[in-house]
This record gives structure tokens, sequence and C-alpha cells, in this order.
């Protein structure tokens, strides 16, 4: 079974006999596995009227908040990983669609805390389902074992570069 990326590695061969292009094996087919499976994710987040980052700030505050109080900006930013720009845009595109609520933080009048309205806990618990139910068929090809050991591979390789930042 022979995929695109065996195809360059064999062109490098040639061209480079005296390069190592086997990390490329890993990686060149893990950046081409992210590009085809966030397509694919996408499907699900614009069937249910949402971007990728909408999705996450959703699936975040339904996770995380768990004592309905809500969440800051910064914890939303942690989380996701992202700029305080990028949450800032995310949430005033969450606030138009009526799924989340801006409120001053009774405790902290200088702290702002964001949480689900009902509508936004509806759209993510849907959304989640079918987000899940696609994930499954994007991983089907793998056996219940395989999809465990890759995903320990992955962990190691994903906790030595957090550790390095």
């Amino acid at each position: 079974m022979e995929d695109s990326v065996d195809r360059i590695i064999a062109q490098w061969a040639q061209v480079h006999p005296d390069s190592d292009v086997g990390p490329m094996g890993v990686l060149g087919r893990l950046y081409r596995l992210t590009r085809l499976f966030e397509r694919e994710l996408q499907d699900v987040f614009t069937e249910h009227g949402l971007q990728a980052g909408e999705f996450d700030i959703l699936a975040t505050l339904r996770r995380a908040d768990t004592d309905g109080n809500g969440l800051t900006a910064g914890q939303l930013a942690d989380s996701a990983l992202v700029t305080s720009g990028a949450i800032t845009n995310r949430l005033d595109r969450l606030l138009a669609k009526d799924l989340i609520t801006r409120q001053v933080d009774p405790r902290s009048r200088r702290t702002i805390r964001i949480a689900l309205t009902s509508r936004g806990r509806e759209i993510i618990d849907v959304a989640l389902r079918d987000y899940l139910v696609n994930e499954k068929r994007l991983l089907s090809t793998l056996t219940t074992s395989q999809r465990e050991q890759l995903e320990g591979l992955l962990r190691v390789l994903l906790h030595d570069r957090e550790n390095q930042t």
C-alpha cells in the first residue's frame, strides 16, 4: 500500500541519496492527515452554523464551566491555545449568534465572565454528538488496538513538544 508521501520520499532518495528522509514519512503523513481531517471536521461545524474556533469555545465552556459561573477570556484563551485577539473575535461572533453571554463578575468588576446561553448549550450538545460520530468514522480503518497504539505514540510526541516550550 503506497501513499503520496511514499512517492515524495522515493523522489528525495533519488535526488539526495545521502540524506535521511525517514522522519519525513511520519511528519509528512501527520501534516497531510491534519489537512484532510480538518476539512472533514469543518463539515460538521458548518452543518451547525459554526467555525472550528467557535466550536472550540463552546466545547470548552460546556466541559470546563462546571459551576455555571462562566469562564474568563483568559481561561478560554489558555484552553484554546490562541491569542486574546483571536478569542475576542470568536466571542463577538458567538455573542451575535446568541450562543454565549458576557457578564461582569460580581466578585470582581474588572473581570468579565463568558457563559453558554441555553441555545449555546443545545447547539454544542448536538454538534458534539455529530463531531464524535465523524471522528469515529475518520478513524474507522484502524482497529481499537491500532488506535490506542497511535494515541500513545502521539501522546509521547506531544508531551515532549509541550515540555520544550
